[in-house]
């Protein structure tokens, strides 16, 4: 039996590998209902990863980036570790699984969380949210590239296309980007090319490996938190003093945005599935905007909203596939 989960790309939630692997076919046994309905847990879900935009800005008003970053990895990493001791699980073992997962981490996790750490120094947590909207739209593009076997087709491409005019209509880029920092929001699209670089590469290096998916993550986040841990003190001050809201913020980020967080996705791609879990990925950038306008004061145009509402749509066309044709009936005599 194959079975293959995906976690979404999500920069206010834990990205991690995904994994296919291979078994054997065993005998159906009952399984545990959860204790809470699957709707509620995925609302839950997307709450968290949209209000993880409000954690990253909050956390930079005492910390440096790389050092929220950093926080973020080490308690998200610390959750993981906790489930696969008390699970009894193994990490993976093979120069070649870490050194592929090094990688992995660094595209899907270091990197993108420290551009989006570093884009909420200069731009509003509702626009950072919107920007990790487009990671399908940037995925898009690299399929294409790479001509892999997910091939575009019109729907698709025109999905790409009104995603990234939506794009343009957030920056407000006909009165010069609406008042928004292009560094920074540059840095927050870049974060999220980097989530479908690191899709790209995972889904051609670590699919079909054997490891547990909750395994495989925690082995990710083990290494991206160690690249963290030297790159941070060579290019960012440490914290000097530790103000309650900002920490609180960066465990939360941690804690529940990167690890729990993961934990509650896994139980949803077993429950229902990969595609309907996957869908929490288009509520984030609202719930992101809510909050920030709600809680920190963003300032808020039209542009924002509608332009948000084009890329998820758009976003939602790449990510359609072709129906399968029916095979002909063969005629008999």
């Amino acid at each position: 039996m194959t079975t293959a989960t995906a976690s979404p790309t999500a920069a206010g939630g834990n990205t991690t590998a995904t994994t296919a692997t291979t078994t054997p076919a065993a005998p159906a046994t009952p399984t545990r209902r959860p204790l809470l309905d699957w709707r509620i847990r995925f609302g839950a879900l997307a709450l968290i990863w949209g209000f993880s935009f409000l954690f990253i800005k909050v956390g930079t008003e005492a910390f440096a980036p790389l050092y929220v970053t950093l926080g973020r990895m080490l308690f998200g990493t610390a959750v993981l570790v906790a489930v696969l001791v008390a699970k009894r699980e193994r990490l993976p073992r093979g120069a070649r699984v870490w050194g592929h997962l090094a990688v992995a981490a660094f595209f899907l996790n270091a990197l993108p969380f420290s551009l989006f750490a570093y884009a909420e120094l200069t731009i509003p947590s509702t626009l950072a949210g919107i920007c990790n909207a487009t990671s399908p739209l940037w995925g898009m593009v690299l399929a294409v590239a790479a001509a892999s076997d997910d091939r575009p087709t019109r729907q698709r491409v025109a999905g790409l296309g009104i995603g990234f005019a939506g794009v343009l209509v957030v920056l407000g880029v006909w009165q010069g980007f609406s008042g928004q920092d292009p560094a920074g929001t540059a840095m927050a699209l870049a974060a999220s090319l980097s989530y479908a670089v690191g899709w790209q590469y995972v889904r051609r290096t670590l699919s079909g490996s054997g490891h547990s998916h909750l395994a495989m993550s925690g082995a990710q986040l083990l290494m991206g938190t160690a690249q963290l841990a030297v790159v941070a003190p060579l290019f960012a001050p440490a914290p000097d003093s530790f103000p309650v809201l900002p920490l609180l913020s960066v465990i939360a980020l941690g804690a529940l945005g990167t690890g729990f967080a993961f934990l509650v996705q896994y139980g949803l791609v077993e429950e229902v599935g990969p595609t309907t879990a996957m869908m929490v990925t288009y509520f984030v950038p609202v719930i992101a905007t809510a909050a920030g306008v709600a809680i920190l004061g963003e300032h808020l145009t039209w542009n924002t909203p509608v332009g948000a509402l084009i890329v998820l749509a758009g976003a939602a066309l790449t990510q359609t596939r072709p129906r399968a044709k029916a095979p002909r009936a063969r005629a008999t005599h």
